[in-house]
Order: C-alpha cells, then sequence, then structure tokens
C-alpha cells in the first residue's frame, strides 16, 4: 500500500468511501450503480493496484498534496499560505491538438468534409474502428501499480438547472488536487448521483505504469509518444492518455465544458461556449453582464478581472473562461461559469495589469511550470525583477539569471486557483439560474486592419462575425510563432461536432436573443440605444464607433482614433478573399446559407 493511501486510511472517520482494493470495488455503499458500472469497467481495463473514491474533505487534499510533495511532483512554496508549484516533463506543458480527437461513426458529424483534399482545421475526427485499436494499444494494465482515483464532479453549482456532472477516473494524484480546485467534487454529486442524475464517463491516465520502464523527467509521469485525447460525443465519453497537462488531464475543462457540452447543448437547446463571462456597473448603478470570447491566451482573464481605468466604473467577474448559456421562460439569456476555479496564463500576469490575479493566486493556489524565488515564492515574465540577493529558478529546475537569453517560466506556465478567492468575484457568479447576459463579444489578437471595436448590424451577421474571427496563434497549444490562424468564435481547437451544424445552431437562437473598460463603456451604451445609430456609424464591417464616442479623458498624449477605426480596402479585399477560400475549404456544403449570404454582403460592400 502506498504512502498516500496510508494517508488516506488514517482519516478513516472523515472519509466514508476510503480507499479498497479492486476486487472489493461493488461493495463501496456510496458509489450509485451506473457509477460502480463505470468505474468496475475502467478498473478492469487500466487494473489499477488500488482504488479510491474522491470525497473532497480538506484533510484528503492535503494529503493528496502531502503525498505529491513526497513524489517530488509538486514542492511547497513557503512564501504563500497553501501554493505549490509543480514542474512537468517539457514534453507535456500544453494542449496537444494535433493528438485532440472526436470519436464518430460518420466523419461529417465531427467535421465539414474538406474540399479539393485540404486538411480539415476544425478538429481532428476518428472512426470508431481506428479509436478502437488505440485504445487496445493504450488503456490495458495503464494504470499498474497505481492507485485509480474516482472524482465525481459537477459543471456548474450543483444545484443548478445548467450544471452537469461527470466522474473521473484518473491515477495522477495531481489531477485530483487540480480538480478539487477547477470544479465542484465529492459527496455532494455523489448524492445527486445517486438520485440518478446522468454523467459524462471521464477516464484519464498518464500511461506509466509502474514499475516504471524508464525513469521520469522532473518525477512528472506521462507518455508523450502515445498522447491522446479523445471524445465520443454519442456516448458522453472521454478517454485522455499520456497526458498529465491540465488541458489534456482536467478533463472538465476543455474536454467536458466545451467539446462534449457543445454537443449536448446542441442536443438540448442551449449553448457551450469558450468565453468569460462579467457584470459591468457604471456610474449610476446601471449593470450589465456581457460573454465574450477570445482564443486561449488572449486576455480573457484580464479582462474578466479588469480594474477598469474610468472613475465610477466597477468590473465585477463571474468567469474568465468557459460560459453556458441558455434562454430562460421569460426569453432572456442566461449564463454561468461552469468552472470553480481559474486556469490562467502566468506569464503577463502582474499587479499592473491584473491586481486582482494577483490577489486571487497569493493563497490555495497550484502553480505549474513557473520560476521559483529562493524565498519560498514564484517568478515569471511580465512581473518586476526579483530582489537584490533573490535567486531565481527556471521551469526545467535550473539556475536562472534576470536578463538571459532563455525565459524563466513556460509560456503557457499556469495557475489553479479557486474562483471564490477573487477580490472583484460577483455575488450571482454561483447563481442556480445564471446571470442575464446583455451583449457578445468576439475579439482576439489582430496587428492591422481590424476596428479596435466595432457592432453586427443583427443576430444573423453577428454569426458570421464570430464565424470569421481570426487571431495569431498563441502557447497555449503547440503551434510555433506568431501565424494569423482562423479561429471562429474562439472555439476552433474545441468544437464538438460538425461547424456548419455549430453555425446553424448559433442561428436558431435569432429569434429567442434580445484600457479595454472604454471599449465596454462604449458597448455598454449601445445595450441601451434607442436608435441604431445612436454613438455608432456604420461601416462596411457593422457599427463602430463615431467620433468622440470613445471616451479618452485621462488618456493623455495624441491618441490616433483614426487609426484604431481604420478599415483599408485592400487589407479587407484580402481578407475576404482569405475567408470566401476558408469557407469553401473548411466548410463547404455545411455552410448554412445565411452565412454564405452575410459573407456576399461584406465582399459586396468592400467592392463598392
Amino acid at each position: 500500500m502506498s504512502c498516500l493511501l496510508l494517508g488516506v486510511l488514517r482519516r478513516r472517520n472523515a472519509i466514508s468511501t476510503a480507499s479498497v482494493g479492486v476486487r472489493s470495488l461493488a461493495s463501496i455503499p456510496s458509489l450509485p450503480p451506473s457509477v460502480a458500472e463505470f468505474v468496475s469497467g475502467a478498473a478492469a481495463e487500466c487494473k489499477p493496484a488500488k482504488v479510491h473514491v474522491v470525497t473532497g474533505t480538506p484533510e484528503e487534499t492535503a494529503d493528496i498534496l502531502a503525498n505529491l510533495e513526497k513524489d517530488g511532483m509538486v514542492k511547497k512554496l513557503t512564501k504563500y499560505e497553501n501554493c505549490w508549484i509543480a514542474r512537468t516533463d517539457p514534453k507535456d506543458v500544453a494542449r496537444v491538438e494535433s493528438k485532440t480527437v472526436i470519436v464518430t461513426k460518420d466523419q461529417r458529424d465531427t467535421i465539414p468534409i474538406p474540399a479539393g483534399g485540404a486538411k480539415s482545421q476544425l478538429g481532428s475526427w476518428m472512426s470508431e474502428e481506428v479509436f478502437q485499436k488505440a485504445r487496445e494499444d493504450r488503456f490495458p494494465g495503464c494504470m499498474a501499480g497505481r492507485t485509480m482515483y474516482v472524482i465525481p464532479f459537477s459543471m456548474g453549482p450543483v444545484n443548478s438547472s445548467l450544471a452537469k456532472f461527470g466522474v473521473q477516473v484518473t491515477d495522477s494524484p495531481y489531477v485530483v488536487a487540480s480538480m478539487g480546485i477547477m470544479t465542484r467534487m465529492g459527496t455532494p454529486v455523489l448524492e445527486k448521483l445517486a438520485e440518478g442524475a446522468e454523467f459524462v464517463r471521464c477516464q484519464h491516465s498518464v500511461g506509466r505504469p509502474l514499475p516504471l520502464k524508464a525513469p521520469l523527467i522532473n518525477s512528472w509521469p506521462c507518455n508523450p509518444d502515445k498522447v491522446l485525447i479523445s471524445h465520443l460525443p454519442d456516448t458522453r465519453q472521454i478517454l485522455s492518455f499520456g497526458s498529465g497537462y491540465g488541458g489534456n488531464s482536467l478533463l472538465g475543462k476543455k474536454c467536458f465544458a466545451l467539446r462534449i457540452a457543445s454537443r449536448i447543448a446542441k442536443d438540448e437547446g442551449w449553448l457551450a461556449e469558450h468565453m468569460l463571462i462579467l457584470g459591468i456597473t457604471n456610474p449610476q448603478g446601471v449593470k450589465r453582464y456581457i460573454a465574450a470570447a477570445f482564443p486561449s491566451a488572449c486576455g480573457k482573464t484580464n479582462l474578466a478581472m479588469m480594474k477598469p481605468a474610468l472613475p465610477g466604473w466597477k468590473v465585477e467577474c463571474v468567469g474568465d473562461d468557459i460560459a453556458w448559456m441558455k434562454f430562460d421562460s421569460q426569453g432572456k439569456l442566461r449564463a454561468i461559469n461552469p468552472e470553480n476555479g481559474f486556469f490562467g496564463v502566468a506569464p503577463g500576469t502582474s499587479l499592473k495589469t491584473n491586481p486582482h490575479a494577483m490577489a486571487t493566486i497569493s493563497r490555495n493556489t497550484v502553480f505549474t511550470n513557473v520560476g521559483e524565488t529562493s524565498d519560498g515564492g514564484v517568478w515569471w515574465e511580465g512581473l518586476k525583477p526579483p530582489a537584490p540577493g533573490i535567486k531565481l529558478t527556471d521551469w526545467h529546475g535550473k539556475s536562472w539569471k534576470y536578463g538571459d537569453s532563455t525565459l524563466c517560466a513556460h509560456p503557457n506556465s499556469r495557475f489553479c486557483a479557486p474562483a471564490g478567492q477573487c477580490p472583484i468575484i460577483d455575488p450571482l457568479w454561483e447563481s442556480d439560474e445564471g446571470v442575464p447576459i446583455d451583449a457578445i463579444v468576439f475579439g482576439g489578437r489582430r496587428p492591422e486592419g481590424v476596428p479596435l471595436v466595432y457592432e453586427s448590424f443583427n443576430w444573423r451577421h453577428g454569426v458570421f462575425v464570430g464565424a470569421a474571427m481570426r487571431s495569431e496563434s498563441t502557447a497555449a497549444a503547440e503551434h510555433k510563432g506568431k501565424v494569423i490562424m482562423h479561429d471562429p468564435f474562439a472555439m476552433r481547437p474545441f468544437f464538438g461536432y460538425n461547424f456548419g451544424d455549430y453555425l446553424a445552431h448559433w442561428l436558431s437562437m435569432e429569434t429567442r436573443f434580445g484600457e479595454n473598460a472604454r471599449v465596454l463603456e462604449w458597448i455598454f451604451k449601445r445595450c441601451g440605444r434607442t436608435s441604431e445609430e445612436q454613438a455608432a456609424t456604420k461601416s462596411i464591417v457593422g457599427w463602430i464607433p463615431q467620433n468622440g464616442a470613445i471616451n479618452t479623458e485621462g488618456l493623455g498624449g495624441n491618441i490616433d482614433m483614426g487609426a484604431l477605426f481604420d478599415l483599408p480596402k485592400p487589407f479587407w479585399q484580402k481578407e475576404t478573399q482569405e475567408l470566401r477560400t476558408y469557407f469553401t475549404q473548411q466548410v463547404g456544403a455545411d455552410l448554412p446559407a445565411q452565412v454564405e449570404g452575410e459573407l456576399r454582403g461584406l465582399e459586396e460592400r468592400v467592392r463598392d
């Protein structure tokens, strides 16, 4: 029996579902029959030494972290309260889009058929037959010598009508510790499952059975050569193998909350989107909620936790990454943040760019692949230079000096912190019914040609604007260099079904819909407009702010507002040609006629 299990059993009185041998699994009284059946099947396939049902108690979490430290996977940061640092294998640092697949019987259920032999950029389909062979090559016996942890979890407040449940089995205690932050997990969820609630079946393994055949790097178990993150939307299953990195192993995040949930949302008539949710209140006390889609590592967290430069304005955070939205009985679009924590990019986060995030991560946080200071703290690019006498260790675990040519923190290094610790968390962030959404924003990194902000003509045109999104690639995935990539709805890596059907689903919602602070202020005004022309001018791309409509008070210097909203014709001629090629090749016959009509409209406006 491992040290971890000894620690758990010493607290048997606090944990009603302690750890058990695999043969006695069916006798655990707290497991509902449907959960026991799933866990028994996973145990029979993966052959762990022990099975432990996670209850989510503080004592259990403390034991798991203490034993992670004994195993060298994490280190306690003495400068902060209950904070830890982990360093991964250098080959396991980001989402692996090239090894992330959707498994369906028919390819067209997953992706449009690309034209002219082009490779699909809208997801990777795997046939059921190929997946079964891949599974048989990976999962049998993969947890030998390890403990299988059973994590019952809820995406969203447990009692919310928008909440969905999952059960993840994993052989990674790092995943257990992180899921305890990112989801509501443990006994309360088991009670819901005992009442018959449906759940998504999530199976994860680092792919390094014991005894090891090769040494670990940074004490981090993973199997980079055999990584496969697979989603079975028809049966609501996720199977992830070979990676311990959060985006690949915390299966409640992108795997469940976007890929599987987007398919569930299509079937049930709601939306699962890669969006932040914030509440913004003007000096008169009027509050509106906004959902905003940005690609990973493009500033969602900073915007969601913004400290407005405009006097009298207030921003409060509901969520920084994922929004589940549904129309209520009154026809109002409402949204919840299905997550319970923040899994944010560390580099660039500072007291200057995001003081609220810095306050949030000062306790109860797991840091991954950041730099470490000799006084028991963390450091990354974007923070002030360390104080004299403070030494730095980089994310590889090697000595590092300020000014070295290499990076101290990996560009995709992360912090994992409880959302409830955010000093500007919205009072309604855990509302069972969700918050009312007044505006939806699409954005990204574009160095030229695109106005700072513009408004779509209508819902149909807004769907086209979301579909036409392009942005610089980021460190959140394995792409190299700053390349402008198509990223429709900021969902390109996360679609759980055919993008053409996804667009049609958004279009079907039309009849039911009713210094970024300066941009949000204009959006706020437009939400309450009494005429189309109020504070806006019609342009080829949509409604853009009139001269003087953006508040520049206090900025100082000469602000070239003309440059911020310039629409150079050669740029947009090239942009529309690129969009035409992209939609033709990638979506083809699955492109809704309404979106085709919006593209033709843009082409005509650019020509005139």
